[in-house]
C-alpha cells in the first residue's frame, strides 16, 4: 500500500535583526524566527532593551532566538531576564553542558572547516534542538558571509541542520537540494548594510525556498512511500 508523502517545507530564520520595521515584515512574510545578536564585537549587536521592545511588538507564534559567543554567565543571564528569548544560539567555545545549564531549549553552531568531523561533534551535543553549520574564518565566529563545501554535510545525522554561510536569493535552492537541512539561516545575504534587511532581497529569498520545496515535494509526491 502507498503511503502519502510527508511535504517537505525548509523553514527559515532571519538573523542580525536591528530594526522594528524588518522584524514586522520579515513576520508577516511567513518567516519561522527571528535571530538577535548579543554578541558586542558584531555589527549587528543589539542591546537588550532594544531587542525587547522589537519583540514586544511581533505577532505571536514567533520564535525568537538569541545569539551567543562564549558569553560572560552574568551577561547572559541578564539578556534572558530582559529578552524573552525562546531558543539559544550559542556560536562559540561553549560545551554542551554549559548550552544545557540555563535551561532553555539551544542550537549549536559549528564552523565547518576541512576535515571537520561533524558526526564525532554531533554526538557531544545530542540534546541540542540542532546543529547550525557556519562557514569558518578564522577569528570570526560567524556571519562570514561565506559558503562552506557543502558536501562536508554528513547525512543520517539525528540532530535536525540548520544550514548558514553565505545564503542569499541566488544560491537558497541549490543548496536546500543539495543538503536537505531542517532550516536555513540567513542574515547578509539578504541586507543592504549590516542589521539593515533589504526586503526585496527577503522576499525573492522566501519564493526561492518555496520553490526549492515544491520541486522536492513533487518528486517525491510521484515516487510515493511504500508500505
Amino acid at each position: 500500500m502507498s503511503l502519502p508523502a510527508i511535504p517537505r517545507r525548509t523553514r527559515i530564520k532571519i538573523c542580525g535583526i536591528t530594526r522594528s520595521g524588518d522584524a514586522l515584515a520579515l513576520a508577516r512574510m511567513g518567516v519561522d524566527a527571528l535571530g538577535f545578536v548579543f554578541y558586542r564585537p558584531s555589527p549587528r549587536f543589539i542591546e537588550p532593551a532594544a531587542a525587547a521592545e522589537i519583540i514586544r511588538q511581533l505577532p505571536p507564534l514567533m520564535t525568537i532566538v538569541g545569539l551567543f559567543v562564549d558569553a560572560d554567565k552574568d551577561w547572559l543571564t541578564q539578556v534572558l531576564a530582559e529578552v524573552p528569548i525562546d531558543l539559544l544560539q550559542f556560536h562559540g567555545h561553549e560545551s554542551a553542558q554549559e548550552c544545557q545549564s540555563f535551561q532553555r531549549p539551544y542550537i549549536k553552531a559549528l564552523r565547518m572547516r576541512p576535515g571537520f568531523d561533524v558526526e564525532a561533534v554531533a554526538q557531544s551535543y545530542e540534546n541540542a534542538r540542532g546543529l547550525l553549520l557556519d562557514s569558518y574564518r578564522s577569528g570570526v565566529p560567524g556571519g562570514t558571509g561565506q559558503v562552506f563545501d557543502w558536501t562536508q554535510v554528513p547525512t543520517g545525522l539525528k540532530t535536525p541542520i540548520i544550514l548558514a554561510g553565505g545564503l542569499n536569493p541566488g544560491n537558497i535552492a541549490e543548496a536546500i537540494a543539495n543538503v536537505s537541512p531542517e532550516a536555513v539561516d540567513v542574515s547578509g545575504g539578504i541586507e543592504n548594510a549590516p542589521g539593515c534587511k533589504d526586503m526585496a532581497e527577503a522576499a525573492a529569498l522566501l519564493a526561492a525556498v518555496a520553490a526549492a520545496d515544491e520541486k522536492h515535494n513533487s518528486i517525491i509526491a510521484g515516487e510515493g512511500v511504500s508500505e
